[in-house]
């Protein structure tokens, strides 16, 4: 009678350890990053009445006959499965799809969580709602991030600017037309930099050459200037053959350059020619292209499906400021839940 009495209260309390796991999966239906846990049940040990006995010549086999003594848990497993994705609209709000955890950081502990709904705090740290810091990697001044150190906070400091790049490199191209007449002047301007981020407005001045008769397979000619305001920086003369376009150079004759160098407020550059064409038409010619910068100063941020947080600058250049960590664990139901939807790595998760 106690025997009885004893394995239905093992029942009892195992399966009210089922129910209070129930109902915290149920009560946490809102809980964002929350994952639900499911509970597993084995039989206690045996109290065996009789032994199995072998067949013999003269008599059959027998079974062990035993009396079960209850139930137990033989364990509470975390379900990591992929959960849905949900429009929240908030540009600090990250999602995980497939393995992995954000890594963060609380009271001098390094905890995991699958719960990316993020917040900027009045000193630019990206943080949980409970106020962990998210770890990650942060960029260099020049947008270089350096995966391989140590993950340490991730911030958008307060003023973040975009140093200035000097010009190195000038592009002028299109159409100059065929049969201009002698005198006329076509020209393009665009702003350069130098490597404080002073603008410099180089211009590419083109006249028709009217003295000096080209080579006989060189017929048409113009006297380039580029100047810098109004410091000339470098002539030439570019040519044009038959069909329009700067020929080659040809062995004891002129050549015409396909680029320039200039220097730019102390900085070198150099001027790219070899989109300049010479056809019958309108004129279309246009310094279309520079690679430098002033200063900027942060305007605003996005986050790339990489966790790669970008700055958008006001001089309307991009560079990366920080990249979200993340971990993976080759057993990771073997994490320990410390609450606010976080994890601790344990012996049994392995290392992160």
């Amino acid at each position: 009678m106690l025997r009885s009495l004893f394995s239905g209260i093992t029942g009892l309390r195992a399966h009210q350890t089922m129910m209070d796991v129930v109902g915290n999966n149920i009560a946490n239906v809102n809980s964002v990053g929350f994952k639900s846990s499911n509970v597993v049940f084995e039989d206690t040990l045996s109290q065996q009445l009789r032994s199995a006995g072998a067949p013999t010549a003269s008599a059959g086999g027998m079974n062990p006959a035993q009396v079960g003594l209850g139930v137990k848990i033989a364990g509470i497993n975390t379900n990591f499965g992929q959960g849905a994705a949900q429009l929240t609209g908030r540009s600090t709000d990250m999602m995980i799809q497939g393995d992995g955890f954000f890594v963060t950081q609380a009271q001098g502990q390094q905890l995991y969580t699958r719960a990316g709904a993020f917040s900027l705090d009045a000193q630019g740290n990206l943080t949980t709602p409970d106020g962990a810091l998210v770890m990650g990697w942060e960029a260099d001044p020049y947008g270089e991030l350096h995966t391989n150190a140590t993950p340490t906070p991730v911030t958008l400091p307060v003023g973040i600017l975009n140093p200035p790049n000097a010009t190195t490199s000038v592009t002028v191209g299109g159409n100059i037309p065929a049969g201009t007449g002698a005198g006329t002047v076509i020209s393009s301007t665009i702003n350069c930099y130098d490597a404080q981020g002073n603008v410099h407005p180089i211009q590419a001045s083109f006249t028709p050459t009217t003295t000096g008769a080209p080579p006989t397979s060189v017929p048409d000619s113009w006297d380039l200037t580029l100047t810098d305001g109004t410091t000339q920086l470098a002539t030439s003369t570019v040519l044009f053959n038959g069909l329009g376009v700067a020929p080659p150079a040809i062995p004891g004759q002129l050549s015409s350059p396909t680029s320039l160098a200039i220097t730019i407020g102390g900085s070198s550059a150099t001027v790219d020619l070899s989109g300049i064409t010479q056809f019958a038409g309108s004129n279309t010619l246009a310094a279309t292209d520079q690679n430098g910068s002033p200063m900027g100063s942060l305007q605003g941020y996005t986050i790339s499906p990489d966790g790669v947080m970008e700055g958008v600058f006001s001089n309307g250049l991009k560079r990366p400021l920080a990249q979200i960590a993340m971990a993976t664990f080759n057993n990771p139901p073997g994490m320990e839940k410390v609450g606010n939807s976080s994890y601790r790595a344990t012996t049994n998760s392995g290392a992160a």
